[in-house]
């Protein structure tokens, strides 16, 4: 682990989005509101922030992210979803703060301390829906395969990943999204998912290398995006670039308009490129 970083593994990555979200929830002008990030992600949140490079001026794609997959859950998860599977859920606030049907039933999936930490953070609060809790490693495929039969069983399955693809291997990422389509069964899926563009952009800010000796190396970067589901049973259905979101929703990165009307002067294909270099996909079954 890099001395410089308190992060230890993949988990401890929450607690550093957690800081994001509550940065967010604090503004006049906040485009959503978790008031229980702050308490949620600790001393130790706010450390991992104050120790990354860029770490307050980085939020700007983890708030553009929450707030277009929030939207899009409101939007798309209804009493008659059945389930939503959140997957690798961290301290996802969502079934507590968002408008969700009180029959719902929510599914938080994650690594059975990252789970015990966050029950017990938030014991006294009450869900919005009916939530439901798994201890798991999804890396483990009879776990994962149990998992997602007890998900199937109410039906129709709606899952979320947020924060969860990069850290897979390609293989991994590719057996995922073949049991969530044959043995969870589900329906839609909402992931944020990048291409080598931005890994490029992340080793040039020092992050990658951070990451990597902290023991929460990033691996799924797919040259084809989207299409790298195909093969395994997910279409996509929308895609919402974090970049052209950032704009829109006035959270973009500092310098972000300079390189926005640089780009209008490079090829269409250039810009296509950048727009898709990270977003939030709804990929429906095939």
């Amino acid at each position: 682990m890099s001395e410089s970083s308190p992060i230890r593994n993949v988990s401890d990555t929450a607690l550093w989005v957690a800081i994001y979200r509550a940065m967010e929830s604090e503004r006049r002008d906040a485009l959503f509101r978790d008031p229980f990030a702050r308490r949620l992600a600790g001393e130790r949140g706010e450390t991992i922030v104050r120790s990354i490079p860029g770490g307050v001026s980085g939020a700007w794609p983890m708030i553009v992210r929450t707030k277009l997959m929030d939207d899009i859950i409101l939007r798309d998860v209804r009493e008659d979803t059945g389930t939503v599977l959140n997957l690798a859920a961290g301290l996802d606030t969502r079934p507590y703060r968002l408008a969700l049907p009180h029959g719902l039933r929510w599914i938080h999936a994650d690594m059975p301390e990252m789970v015990d930490n966050y029950r017990s953070r938030m014991r006294q609060e009450t869900p919005r829906c009916q939530l439901e809790f798994a201890s798991l490693d999804l890396r483990d495929t009879h776990a994962r395969r149990e998992l997602f039969s007890q998900a199937a069983s109410h039906g129709p399955v709606f899952v979320v990943s947020e924060g969860l693809l990069v850290y897979l291997l390609p293989e991994q990422v590719a057996e995922l999204a073949r049991d969530l389509h044959d043995v969870a069964r589900a329906t839609r899926w909402l992931a944020d998912v990048a291409t080598p563009r931005l890994r490029t952009i992340m080793h040039r800010q020092k992050k990658l290398d951070l990451l990597r000796r902290s023991q929460a190396p990033m691996h799924f970067f797919p040259d084809q995006g989207t299409a790298f589901f195909r093969p395994h049973g997910w279409d996509e259905v929308e895609f919402h670039s974090v970049w052209e979101n950032s704009f829109r929703l006035k959270r973009s990165v500092r310098g972000g308009r300079l390189i926005r009307l640089i780009m209008k002067l490079q090829p269409r294909r250039e810009r296509e490129a950048m727009r898709r270099m990270s977003g939030v996909a709804l990929l429906r079954a095939s």
